[in-house]
């Protein structure tokens, strides 16, 4: 009883001491041989705690250490060092297929991955665990000035016919610092006939740039912004829930989801440990994690009803446009490709800026 009281005194301590992009949960003394296990991700703290405690919980022999960092510097991490980490997972899907593509994954082979739809996972080496739209949020004040914006169409035309009034005061993802904002450029520039008028009205709108959802959530809460745009719906519905000045809207007329994909290095120097990891994440326990406790969407076949992908599917209907997991996003990585459509987007957000008196 002494040594279980002093191992949770020291769970306790750790999560005091770690850093805050970080955490760490120490292995029970009382339950057998310790069994490192090292997850990089690209996922919020509040959100991963949840399943973090959940597998710890049921794995108590794992000595757990998670690192959060941005999509960007993520991958770039794993370049640097493919085996410093057991579990790698991020919302920049392209850069994380890129991965498994190049041969940087293993295969995980059980029971829980073949009943894995076929349409999330690649090869039984990469694997989508999340459903998570891509949602503007607006400001109350902005709607009674201005009325509700329910679509892309509403938002261009928001930003047409009041770009002075709103200078400054909306905010979006750059393309150029983010993999999650260069993805969701990308697929918009597909779906929308219409992508590059947007993206013009942003400039002239002195629309500022930021690297994350957090970012712009921190000047909406603050009221510096009016409006956010393409943000990621599972980390606004907290903020939206203890803002009540804020409101998520997932467009009407197409919505993107993405979907955070996770996968084993090869290189992992702790496999048995990501293997039991990876085969909760997956596991209709740990997708019950995911549906009661965060706002990730749970994806499980087995799952409906709140938190779910079905729940949003019956929420938003046709509009959703998950990216899907293919080669499509490795050509989204092509270096021409990326450096024309990067060009192109400055040019676009450029193009009608007015210049500073």
């Amino acid at each position: 009883m002494i040594r279980a009281l002093f191992w949770w005194l020291l769970v306790l301590w750790s999560l005091a001491a770690t850093a805050e992009d970080a955490l760490h949960y120490p292995a029970d003394p009382t339950a057998g041989t310790p069994q490192p296990l090292v997850i990089h991700a690209a996922l919020d703290l509040p959100q991963a705690r949840p399943v973090l405690e959940a597998f710890h919980r049921s794995h108590p022999r794992i000595e757990l250490t998670y690192r959060n960092l941005t999509t960007l510097e993520l991958h770039q991490r794993f370049l640097d060092a493919p085996d410093a980490a057991d579990v790698v997972l991020s919302s920049a899907m392209p850069w994380q297929y890129h991965l498994a593509n190049d041969g940087h994954a293993q295969p995980l082979e059980s029971d829980v991955v073949r009943r894995w739809p076929a349409w999330a996972q690649w090869r039984g080496e990469l694997f989508a665990f999340t459903f998570e739209p891509i949602v503007m949020v607006v400001h109350r004040d902005l709607i009674e000035r201005f009325g509700e914006v329910r679509s892309h169409g509403d938002l261009l035309e928001l930003l047409s016919d009041h770009a002075d009034a709103l200078a400054g005061r909306i905010v979006s993802y750059d393309p150029v610092r983010s993999g999650a904002g260069y993805t969701y450029a990308i697929e918009e520039s597909r779906l929308s006939p219409r992508y590059w008028d947007l993206v013009s009205a942003l400039g002239r709108a002195r629309t500022v740039l930021t690297g994350t959802t957090g970012e712009m959530l921190d000047g909406l809460e603050e009221g510096r912004y009016l409006l956010g745009y393409n943000l990621l719906g599972s980390y606004v519905r907290d903020a939206v829930a203890d803002h009540p000045q804020l409101v998520m809207v997932v467009p009407e007329d197409y919505a993107l989801v993405t979907q955070r994909l996770a996968f084993i290095p090869r290189l992992a120097p702790h496999p048995e440990a990501a293997a039991l990891f990876m085969e909760f994440l997956l596991s209709e326990d740990g997708q019950r994690v995911i549906a009661e406790q965060t706002h990730l969407g749970a994806m499980h076949p087995a799952l409906s009803g709140p938190g779910t992908a079905d729940a949003l599917r019956d929420e938003v209907g046709d509009a959703l446009r998950p990216i899907a997991i293919g080669p499509g996003l490795l050509a989204t990585l092509d270096r021409l490709k990326r450096e024309a459509l990067l060009a192109r987007w400055r040019r676009e957000f450029q193009r009608e800026v007015p210049a500073l008196r």
